[in-house]
């Protein structure tokens, strides 16, 4: 998804969903063959009823909130003309959901169809053992678990390798393709806005994106390294490869030039660091693992952090330290762009304006003194925006699915 330009194009969105709908049909088709055939994949054990019930809850929230996507793409209030830039407008039920620009919400739906399904055929597959584990399972000499035996699933381990390679293979890609001061996103595409190459970074067009992924992904992958590192047996030594994809991951939005970007980035930094230290301190503490190994385990976390720092200021901190001087003048533009958008969820509080319409509803709302400049196609600003096109309802039915997988 992030190598297809981040999912941005026409092209790059329709293949990420029919891969949607394909783990989809899968999961149907696996759960088809257990209903019919009464078979049952060793899984890991169940933590009670509690978890269940929250895991049925979460299932019912996922379809309601496809459900008030349908119905809001259904029932049109009105269609977007961008040709002639004006709305066309229709009679319906004001009681249920609807969109102001239905074929936006449309569109919106087709990719929610397609992540909902990925979300739980990932993680029905991440609930069954490997063949390994469920041979072990039967083993007189494997059963209930031996001292060796690793601390994360093997299909966990699986992924979140595939997710720690991948990241750390786009942000070599991207720090070769900013220190090129190339304008062509993986040099290849121009995009149509944002063509200078400090506004983009890696295969985003938009410096900001490509810092939030790395920031979503670069804490996985320490606290993976960390988790394995206080299991691995003495002398393996290939999990530390994980710092190393780690170091180049978290450099990434300092060297983005993303203020925001930089500035999460380097607070979690500092979180990560004082709370593995004081984890480290306290395994010291109560005497676990050998001196030597408590010793290597300090000076790895240390060295994470100063590399990350070294590389991310040392290659990022020139472009990066004047946009840091202007920050104040970021924020003024972005509150006057959030007023503007508070006004918008003012007048659509219930069910919003439909999933997906802001860029065109928001057309309404342009000032008069910026007709023909350039418009930003979002609040930059998830929560408003949400709120502007799901509503207060909408939004209820997300943040309670948010809580569910939380809980």
């Amino acid at each position: 998804s992030p190598w297809a330009f981040g999912t941005t194009e026409a092209w790059s969105v329709c293949s990420m969903n029919l891969a949607g709908y394909g783990l989809g049909l899968l999961l149907l088709l696996k759960l088809a063959i257990r209903w019919r055939t009464g078979y049952r994949p060793a899984r890991w054990p169940g933590q009670g009823r509690g978890p269940q019930r929250l895991t049925r809850l979460t299932v019912l929230l996922t379809l309601v909130v496809l459900l008030y996507c349908l119905v809001s793409a259904l029932i049109v209030r009105a269609e977007y003309l961008p040709q002639q830039s004006r709305f066309e407008y229709h009679d319906c039920l004001f009681c249920l959901p609807h969109s102001y620009d239905s074929r936006s919400s449309w569109q919106a739906l087709a990719s929610y169809l397609a992540l909902a399904p990925s979300f739980w055929a990932v993680r029905d597959w991440l609930l069954s053992k490997s063949g390994a584990e469920a041979r072990a399972a039967h083993s007189p000499l494997e059963r209930g678990g031996g001292a060796g035996a690793p601390p994360l699933p093997a299909r966990l381990r699986w992924l979140l390798w595939l997710l720690v390679l991948n990241g750390a293979l786009l942000g070599l890609e991207s720090i070769v393709q900013r220190l090129a001061a190339s304008p062509r996103l993986l040099f290849l595409v121009k995009p149509l806005i944002h063509q200078t190459a400090d506004t983009q970074f890696g295969p985003y067009a938009y410096r900001a994106n490509g810092a939030q992924f790395f920031n979503l992904l670069w804490p996985v992958c320490l606290g993976f390294w960390w988790t394995l590192n206080r299991a691995a047996p003495r002398g393996r030594k290939s999990h530390h490869l994980l710092l190393l994809c780690g170091v180049i991951m978290a450099a990434c939005p300092v060297i983005s030039t993303s203020r925001g970007g930089a500035l999460v980035d380097l607070g979690m930094a500092l979180a990560g660091f004082v709370l593995l230290l004081a984890s480290q301190f306290r395994l010291w503490a109560g005497g676990r693992r050998s001196r030597r190994a408590r010793l290597l385990s300090l000076c790895a976390v240390i060295g994470f952090f100063g590399a990350t720092l070294g590389l991310g200021l040392g290659l990022g901190w020139g472009r990066l330290k004047p946009r840091m001087r202007e920050l104040g003048t970021g924020f003024d533009g972005r509150e006057a762009l959030c007023r503007i958008a508070q006004d918008m969820a003012r007048e659509f509080p219930l069910f919003g304006t439909g999933p997906g319409s802001y860029e065109s509803v928001s057309e309404l709302y342009r000032p008069t003194q910026l007709i023909n400049q350039f418009w930003p196609a979002q609040v930059h600003n998830d929560w408003l925006q949400t709120r502007i096109t799901f509503g207060w309802v909408g939004s209820a039915l997300l943040g309670a699915l948010l809580s569910c997988v939380l809980l």
